[in-house]
């Protein structure tokens, strides 16, 4: 793929002590020899050079800085360019994008030097996606989950299917295209069935990673609950080790849902704190008391706490409504309030001090074992995107007609038909597909009919 247009844009955040200009494009450093006191275009590819930014107009100085140039197609975007590093000032990062632009210039428009890396083959959709999820991450696991992905991990196991797609195609048109042929059998219905069976296998294990990678991208969400003035605010921001919600010994105080991210052992969790649950005539507070419900609705695991044994409604009420979620009694304000009970509900009860911190480390393992998140592994594939995930489950329900239609011996053209399905739909993904050139090649190179 080739683009006659050269952009330019400002690749790091401006005001600090150093800031990025990437220019890409077949003119890049004819344009950016332009405005500099050096000539570049003859430059050596992967070489730092020190000159200065001048404005053409006025003969003015406009910074002393270092350009980095790269040829293609040895390049992020595999196009000729450079990277423009200067002082991080707005005033000098805006004057040199305005330069570039007035000697031809254009401004890159978002995303646009990633698309041009995938336009040229330099990654392919997947890789290109991670770049989003990398700049994104906020801990270490999403970290090593969108750097595997940029490193093709993902991409490279999707290789795999793609070539066990293609021997199971081939297989099938080979069957077609000699079925004139009665005595000649390419296609083993049970071989096929065995491979179609471990190619869904694969399909799924990925798909049901997503479940995982979401937990990670956006955090589990965690609800606290219980009465007023029981110490939900107080643990909130023990969690948080910051006063991030308002404690007070005046029932009803929070009124709204209260809510902030941690990270325990690289896991992000979203903790929410809600209205107490009681019954009250005021109308802010009954409002509060509704998305405190609509939080646990929402969230995986609840953190139920109390300083007195809960009566036989309240017990009732709360199990009902936190059906289907992973519940952690908790009794609070032992420093003072003694003993606990040990058990509610066939539960564990899990005894703490919000205000002196007693036992909060136990609770953070408890959160931790709850939340069974996985232990991640370097080359571990995790799907983070829905995209990728609606793929994959569309391809599951193709792979399966397929499967179906092995059992029942369909024939081959219709049985080919649905893996073709199979087959596009996994390439949305990765962007590549099998094409019909590359079924023929792949047959006469392993298969040798009539040599």
């Amino acid at each position: 793929m080739t683009n006659n247009n050269t952009i330019c844009a400002l690749s790091t955040a401006s005001g600090g002590a150093i800031g990025v200009i990437r220019i890409s494009g077949p003119q890049s450093l004819e344009m950016l020899s332009r405005i500099t006191t050096k000539d570049l275009r003859n430059e050596k590819p992967n070489t730092i050079h020190y000159t200065h930014i001048v404005d053409n107009k006025q003969g003015n100085i406009i910074d002393e800085v270092l350009v980095s140039v790269f040829r293609a197609p040895h390049s992020y975007t595999g196009e000729e360019s450079a990277e423009i590093s200067c002082h991080g000032s707005r005033y000098i990062l805006n004057k040199v994008l305005e330069l570039l632009v007035a000697n031809g210039c254009r401004m890159a428009h978002p995303g646009e030097y990633t698309m041009r890396a995938f336009l040229n083959g330099k990654m392919d959709l997947s890789q290109a996606e991670a770049v989003a999820d990398l700049i994104a991450s906020t801990n270490q696991r999403t970290h090593m989950v969108a750097m595997g992905q940029l490193r093709g991990n993902f991409s490279s196991d999707l290789a795999k299917l793609r070539k066990e797609l293609l021997k199971l195609t081939t297989l099938l048109e080979l069957e077609l295209d000699f079925s004139d042929h009665e005595d000649l059998e390419f296609a083993d219905r049970e071989e096929l069935k065995t491979l179609a069976q471990h190619i869904d296998n694969h399909i799924t294990t990925l798909a049901h990673s997503f479940e995982t990678g979401q937990a990670l991208k956006q955090g589990i969400p965690v609800a606290i609950i219980g009465k007023t003035n029981v110490g939900k605010s107080t643990l909130l921001n023990r969690l948080l080790k910051d006063d991030r919600a308002i404690v007070s010994d005046v029932h009803g105080t929070t009124r709204d849902t209260i809510e902030d991210s941690i990270d325990i052992n690289g896991i992000p969790f979203r903790f929410i704190d809600t209205a107490g649950l009681r019954q009250t005539t005021d109308s802010v507070e009954q409002i509060g008391i509704l998305r405190t419900y609509a939080a646990i609705e929402k969230a995986q695991i609840i953190l139920w706490i109390f300083d007195e044994t809960p009566n036989e409604n309240d017990m009732k009420r709360i199990m009902e409504r936190c059906e289907g979620k992973i519940l952690l009694p908790i009794w609070n304000k032992t420093d003072k309030v003694l003993p606990p009970i040990q058990t509610i509900g066939q539960k564990s009860v899990i005894d703490i001090s919000a205000k002196t911190g007693k036992n909060i480390d136990k609770l953070e393992q408890k959160i931790l074992k709850a939340a069974d998140i996985p232990e991640i592994k370097e080359n571990d594939i995790i799907l983070t995107n829905a995209r990728h995930y609606d793929a994959l489950t569309r391809a599951h329900s193709q792979l399966l007609r397929v499967i179906d239609g092995l059992y029942t011996d369909l024939s081959g053209d219709l049985l080919s038909e649905d893996l073709r399905l199979v087959i596009d739909t996994l390439a949305e993904i990765t962007g590549g597909q099998i094409t019909p050139q590359e079924t023929l090649n792949n047959i006469f190179s392993h298969f040798c009919v009539g040599k």
